[in-house]
């Protein structure tokens, strides 16, 4: 086939989702008619209070609706649109279009530059805050459309399964996506651990991010997706690839039927566990063949909160996701991991310059103990209504010191307390933090940040964002190692433990268990019980001794499928 786009050779990113995909490129540009921009043209309100009610008439659509879309979402997806329609009404991007517009600037400008100037303090902040700058140019585009009359953009729906391609794709694109209808995702920008990635593992459908030059292919062009490669193929014989698509429908059909028992084939234990944020997807997970909750990510279920709850409403709200679960299982409840992309008015600093590396999770409640007293108390409530086990843990856990106080407040409480492993001074003292805590889980997306030094969101940093990175493999393995040698669980929690060929590695470094987004624990599960421990030991061999992610990669691949 003729055609003008890039060869294959020169399409290649992350592969984030595995599983092969073939059909026309249906790209999404995402922008708001110039046609109807140029109508609307100043407004021509009668003053700038006029202008304002038009802005705030808009916001109040597009908040609208990111919450309808948040409803009938569940788990991450259900997170970020929730922190969406926050973010369209946030009072100081309000406050910045309030006073373009007062210096005389037209709506439609005032509201970009206003936009302009909070994406350039996310950039600058870096971490977490700079994955926001996706969601609030989307904002931008959806309030535009509005004022100037027209459907808010989005993704079309095909007449046939295609491959979305973009240049990112915001939550409330990726959301709402039909798994029958979009074959794989493709975006030029952004890393594993992008928004895009997270929700195309929920949706369980190829994924490959970072791919340079995606949006030079016209729309319509066949293409390949291996999501397991990261190649993303142009010009491939069709019915080559309906060989391909097929054989990797029938491997994912194969693990999907997987039911259990969680272990390698020689009969080693390996605990499977979902990541939840609600009582809903709590019931949704305990469907799947899971251990229990490997994270409880409490912070969501307070993004709407302009008060802390009480000791008793905390609960209550806790129970629901305790209570999904019962004998042989556990749930293991993260406190607050409040601050950078997640704010939540009643404990988050604000003002801060870098909250990534600031004022967020523990740290919340060095000035504020309060806050982690009643909410440990209230875990206790729940704990002792359902009579499920119960484990607590503490996020951004820097010190042996911040651990063994941590723990003692959990002790005091009859539960069960370890931290996460996310700032690579943890994973460097895992041995000294065993020795006052019970368990450590490891958060790989924020220890990939922090081992790094670079934005989960910037696609020129996509390859060093990547949980196969050596060095943050090396911090796995001390960690790990150090759980070994104290006979401690140490667990994985971030999405690195959704990836089938890494949890091999994962389990050969000696994690004990492995906690993902509920619709990954079949192929995880079944890729375990195909391998014995030696190979998952080779594996982690190989993993280690690469001397980059790609590289790693594919010498797991190899092994596994020898």
């Amino acid at each position: 086939m003729t055609t003008s786009t890039p060869s294959s050779t020169g399409l290649r990113g992350t592969p984030v989702v595995p599983g092969v995909a073939a059909g026309p490129a249906l790209l999404v540009r995402g922008e708001v008619s110039p046609e109807a921009i140029a109508r609307f043209g100043d407004g021509n309100f009668s003053d700038a209070d006029a202008a304002m009610a038009a802005y705030d008439a808009a916001v109040s659509a597009v908040a609208a609706t990111f919450a309808r879309k948040a409803e009938k979402a569940t788990g991450p997806a259900a997170e970020v649109l929730t922190a969406s329609a926050g973010l369209a009404k946030d009072k100081g991007l309000r406050g910045a279009v309030s006073k373009f517009v007062a210096a005389g600037t037209p709506l439609l400008q005032s509201v970009g530059a206003a936009v302009e100037q909070f994406v350039s303090i996310f950039t600058t902040m870096g971490g977490l805050m700079a994955e926001r700058v996706t969601d609030l140019e989307d904002i931008e585009r959806r309030v535009i459309a509005h004022l100037v009359g027209e459907p808010e953009p989005g993704v079309p729906t095909p007449s046939e399964p295609s491959i979305l391609v973009a240049e990112d794709l915001a939550p409330s694109d990726t959301s709402g996506l039909d798994p029958q209808l979009i074959s794989a995702l493709v975006t030029e920008r952004g890393g594993a651990t992008s928004h895009t990635a997270i929700i195309a593992r929920q949706l369980g459908i190829p994924c490959v991010v970072g791919v340079a030059g995606a949006m030079d292919i016209k729309a319509g062009t066949f293409m390949v997706v291996d999501g397991e490669t990261g190649a993303v193929e142009i010009g491939t014989d069709v019915e080559e690839a309906a060989e391909r698509v097929a054989a990797s429908q029938a491997a994912r059909a194969a693990l999907a039927a997987w039911t259990g028992s969680a272990e390698t084939s020689d009969g080693t234990p390996i605990k499977l566990l979902a990541n939840v944020a609600d009582g809903p997807s709590a019931v949704d997970a305990s469907r799947e063949p899971v251990q229990g909750v490997g994270l409880f990510r409490t912070e969501l279920c307070f993004l709407k909160a302009t008060e802390e709850p009480s000791v008793e409403e905390q609960g209550e709200i806790y129970s629901t996701v305790l209570g999904a679960f019962g004998e042989g299982q556990y749930v293991v409840v993260r406190t607050l991991d409040a601050g950078s992309d997640k704010p939540i008015a009643f404990a988050t600093m604000p003002g801060e310059e870098n909250p990534a590396l600031g004022v967020r999770g523990l740290r919340l409640s060095f000035g504020n103990p309060g806050l982690m007293d009643r909410q440990l108390d209230g875990i206790k409530l729940a704990a002792d209504k359902t009579g499920t086990e119960t484990w607590v843990m503490a996020p951004m856990v820097a010190t042996v010191a911040e651990a063994a106080e941590f723990a003692d407040k959990v002790r005091a409480r009859g539960l069960k307390p370890g931290v996460m492993v996310e700032i690579p001074s943890a994973a460097l003292l895992a041995h000294r933090m065993l020795e006052v805590v019970d368990f450590l889980s490891i958060g790989t997306n924020d220890l990939t940040q922090y081992t790094m030094a670079a934005d989960r969101m910037a696609t020129d940093l996509a390859h060093l964002t990547d949980p196969w990175q050596p060095a943050v493999l090396q911090l796995i393995a001390i960690t790990a190692e150090a759980g070994v040698q104290a006979g401690k669980p140490v667990g994985v929690c971030g999405e690195a433990a959704a990836d089938p060929m890494l949890a091999c590695a994962l389990v050969g470094m000696g994690i004990t268990s492995l906690s993902m987004a509920a619709r990954a624990v079949r192929p995880v599960g079944a890729q375990l019980s195909q391998v014995s421990m030696d190979t998952c030991e080779a594996a982690a061999e190989a993993a280690l001794g690469a001397s980059d992610p790609m590289a790693a990669r594919a010498a797991v691949r190899a092994l596994l499928a020898g």
